[in-house]
């Protein structure tokens, strides 16, 4: 099931609301967790056990560390055997098949190699669960008593397929002290609907551009074309997964969890290292603090910074998915930042600021083409026309055909991309008609963007979920 559903919109979200909000406060962390339970299983009840395991395994470590607080090698190895099953379950589902086909490959071996679904966002509720356990061991939450709340934690809907990462220590405190109020419910209606239309209305639209020079053969691609693809794919990709994040925050909101931010308009960045602050946020905070932060970060002198840096961008592209593409993403965004560490920066801060971002977003679309195209043969022949390799034509008609049909939606993501809405926005409300706006107004827009979106719901099929396969 996805947030972008009818079945979700009309039937499972209000049906959770009212069985949520029916029971005492003491049980919703209860209703919340069967509910949870329900929504992934409506696409891997299977996988209901994987996720129920993850669960008990961490609510008994989470125990057993604040038993040995006063023992730090035994809390250290309840640590280790924490991180050790969780990320054994995400290397077995995830990676095994690309360990394995690879290992045949290298050495000729004739390993068998299974076939199996990917538990969908398992990326994601792993690395809560993990930090659950480490939180604890360094005392920046308790470990909690009650299992249920634990399980409302891992398994909470909103955010468990797709993000934001939520920590433990970032949402201990509201498991148990958490206060639902109208205003928060009337933002959270507010922050799932522009969710909503960035999701269906916007990525969905650019999406099906994306669809179709992708699969236009190498011949007809032109120069322009293929650059055009990779500016669709950025918007699509950015779109769909900071329109999911809105999504999730929202529905936080409704249930009376107050969520991190994922996103802060990655693409008005002038240089990779802003672009990675505002981009996934909670992905990048998570290896910082878990991962750069323990192995010395930038402590112990430039060598080993970069170093850091190298094996945290190795990870981060793999954590996307068990494909070599990924991997070359991840380092080619780690060599780029440890350029920009290194020296770049330094000149770049003397760059007129349009040098700056045109900089940026050519290095991006580069690493956006990276990222779509697992396979190596598909990728290498899209940038052989992309960067002019080979004879292919600037510009052709089908090209200036997608440019004109898609114009206007290409302006209204630029737009929505920037501050610009937001900062108008805040100017209203403070305004002497600000009171009206937020009656009247913001309403009157939040069931536009519904129709809008339901109608593009019933007439197409076509509604993906990028980060859902991560």
């Amino acid at each position: 099931m996805v947030f972008s559903s009818l079945v979700f919109l009309f039937v499972f979200l209000p049906l959770t609301l009212l069985l949520y909000f029916s029971v005492p406060r003491r049980l919703r962390n209860t209703i919340l967790l069967i509910v949870s339970l329900i929504f992934y299983a409506w696409g891997e009840p299977i996988y209901i056990i994987l996720m129920l395991f993850s669960t008990v395994t961490d609510f008994v470590h989470g125990l057993l560390v604040e038993r040995y607080r006063n023992q730090p090698k035994k809390a250290k190895l309840v640590v280790l055997s924490s991180i050790t099953i969780n990320l054994g379950l995400l290397v077995f589902f995830k990676y095994s098949t690309f360990l394995l086909t690879n290992i045949n490959l290298l050495f000729h071996t004739n390993f068998y190699i299974p076939q199996m679904s990917l538990p969908i966002g398992i990326s994601f509720y792993t690395f809560q669960t993990m930090s659950y356990t480490i939180d604890v061991f360094r005392q920046e939450a308790k470990a909690k008593k009650n299992m249920i709340d634990l399980g409302a934690y891992v398994t909470m809907f909103p955010q468990l397929i797709a993000g934001p990462i939520v920590r433990y220590q970032t949402i201990a405190n509201q498991l148990d002290h958490r206060v639902e109020s109208e205003d928060l419910f009337a933002k959270g209606i507010w922050r799932f609907t522009i969710g909503l239309g960035k999701k269906v209305l916007l990525a969905n639209n650019i999406g099906l551009l994306w669809n179709q020079i992708q699969l236009t053969e190498m011949s007809d691609l032109s120069i322009v074309m293929a650059w055009l693809g990779l500016v669709a794919f950025g918007f699509q990709i950015y779109f769909d997964f900071s329109g999911y994040s809105d999504m999730a925050i929202g529905l936080g909101y409704l249930f009376g969890f107050e969520l991190l931010e994922n996103f802060n308009y990655p693409y008005i960045s002038q240089s990779i290292t802003e672009f990675w602050r505002r981009w996934h946020i909670s992905l990048g905070s998570w290896f910082r603090d878990y991962v750069y932060i323990p192995l010395g970060g930038n402590r112990k002198g430039k060598k080993r910074m970069y170093l850091n840096l190298f094996i945290v961008w190795m990870l981060t592209g793999l954590w996307h998915g068990a494909s070599w593409n990924f991997v070359l993403w991840g380092l080619y965004f780690g060599i780029l930042i440890i350029i920009e560490k290194a020296f770049l920066l330094f000149w770049l801060s003397r760059a007129p600021r349009w040098m700056r971002h045109v900089y940026t977003i050519i290095l991006l679309l580069i690493g956006w083409g990276l990222f779509a195209f697992e396979d190596f043969h598909q990728l290498i022949n899209y940038f052989t026309v992309l960067f002019g390799l080979r004879n292919a034509t600037w510009v052709n008609q089908e090209t200036l055909y997608y440019l004109s049909q898609n114009i206007i939606l290409f302006v209204l993501l630029t737009i929505a991309s920037t501050p610009m809405i937001r900062l108008i926005g805040q100017k209203l409300f403070n305004s002497p008609y600000g009171s009206v706006i937020k009656a009247f107004i913001v309403p009157m827009i939040c069931l536009l963007i519904l129709i809008a979106s339901t109608a593009y719901l019933v007439d197409s099929s076509y509604n993906p979920f990028l980060y859902f396969r991560f």
